[in-house]
């Protein structure tokens, strides 16, 4: 470990906590989307478009983000990113119709990617392989938390004032967050500054997309976690509109989902270290695909009840979440000294099978939960089918990087 553990603990907490603050950009607005178009103009088709555009936003900043990093101080971006955050936030506050919100979260949703960029590789210079894997199992756990607390704290807001208080409260934390790296962390978050410049140049993302293992690790994570997010997404208004339900049944879901996810991710770096990266990611990924067809058929049986989601929605968060930290890390490893890219075109992947997702779930969300079922199963089988096609004839690299993993 490079740097002293006072300095990494600081580093590693206000990363998790710039993340944490944008993904709840989504999931504290979860239970507010079925009841907008009676607080505003616009329709309950319109409102899914506000979490679509925060992904769609999302997915460009990563791009832009993982450019700027490269070039210039991380420090300086992520202070200006969560500002502007901030006051996007709370320019969503004052939205006069579900259509301008639409277009304020695009925005929001751009600047909230900064941290996500950079965490990776930070996390990587500063833990030996062994420790990053844990150190990623560690976070993805943590962040895992946000859309298990967030909806119940959103739906809490409501129960007191209305839609716009998740803004206000995510426009408060984002500067809270703001002036905490300035003031705490400043120099800290600056590791990675110096070892960027010059190598980073000379790489792009064309070379990104030219790599194999690197898109067959991130097409890969990108299709499990997105096809999760695409049922996440969709859930509320489904078990609310559709299936006669209130919030609770999706919290609930939520939370059992989430639990199971924490624990396999803690738990997957000693997997790896036995059974090797290749087979704990193909096996978490087939074991989410498989809790996605079970939902799919549960659909089209019409037995109705959505208490059977708390069941059948487990396998699909148990496999991401042994999947999850080592498809990550294999990505980041992938990218080689162009992981600043990497972690940006891992992550724009991720969100841009959401957003995609859910703007073509979004016309037929009234029909209940069939079409968002087929498309959570057809993403999520997605996965399995990319680690077998494009897996090299001899992958050797991968191969290295499994001992790699295993002796540390």
């Amino acid at each position: 470990m490079p740097h002293s553990a006072p300095h990494v603990r600081i580093t590693f907490a206000l990363l998790v906590c710039g993340i944490v603050l944008g993904l709840a950009g989504i999931d504290l607005v979860l239970p507010a989307i079925p009841s907008l178009p009676t607080a505003m103009p616009g329709t309950i088709e319109s409102a899914q478009l506000v979490l679509a555009t925060f992904a769609g936003g999302t997915a460009i900043g990563l791009l832009i983000f993982g450019e700027l990093g490269s070039r210039l101080d991380q420090r300086l971006i992520l202070v200006g990113a969560l500002l502007s955050y901030a006051v996007l936030s709370y320019i969503a506050a004052q939205s006069q119709s579900i259509n301008e919100l639409v277009i304020v979260r695009f925005f929001q949703g751009l600047v909230s990617s900064a941290p996500a960029v950079f965490a990776p590789g930070m996390i990587r210079s500063m833990f030996k392989p062994r420790g990053a894997l844990k150190a990623i199992g560690l976070m993805g756990s943590i962040e895992a938390l946000t859309p298990a607390f967030a909806p119940v704290l959103g739906a809490w807001l409501l129960t007191f004032t209305d839609w716009r208080a998740s803004f206000v409260l995510t426009a408060s934390l984002a500067l809270i967050l703001t002036i905490a790296i300035v003031i705490f962390g400043g120099t800290h978050l600056s590791i990675r500054t110096k070892q960027e410049k010059q190598p980073r140049l000379k790489s792009s993302y064309v070379s990104l997309f030219k790599n194999r293992e690197f898109m067959r690790q991130s097409l890969s994570h990108a299709c499990t976690l997105g096809g999760l997010l695409i049922f996440v997404f969709g859930a509320p208004t489904v078990i609310k509109n559709s299936m006669d339900s209130t919030l609770s049944t999706f919290v609930i879901m939520q939370l059992i989902g989430i639990s199971l996810f924490i624990t396999s991710a803690n738990l997957s770096d000693r997997l790896v270290e036995r059974f090797g990266s290749d087979n704990m990611i193909l096996f978490g990924s087939s074991l989410s695909a498989i809790g996605c067809i079970a939902i799919g058929l549960f659909s089209v049986a019409g037995d109705g009840n959505p208490k059977w989601l708390w069941l059948l929605f487990a396998p699909v968060n148990l496999g991401l979440g042994l999947r999850g930290p080592p498809g990550f890390y294999r990505a980041v490893v992938a990218s080689g000294d162009n992981d600043s890219r990497g972690a940006a075109l891992l992550i724009l992947f991720i969100l841009g099978t959401a957003a995609i997702g859910t703007a073509i779930v979004a016309p037929l969300i009234s029909q209940g939960l069939i079409p968002l079922s087929a498309a959570t199963a057809l993403v999520s089988c997605s996965s399995v089918v990319i680690l077998i096609v494009l897996k090299a004839p001899i992958d050797s690299k991968s191969n290295h990087q499994n001992v790699a993993t295993k002796s540390t």
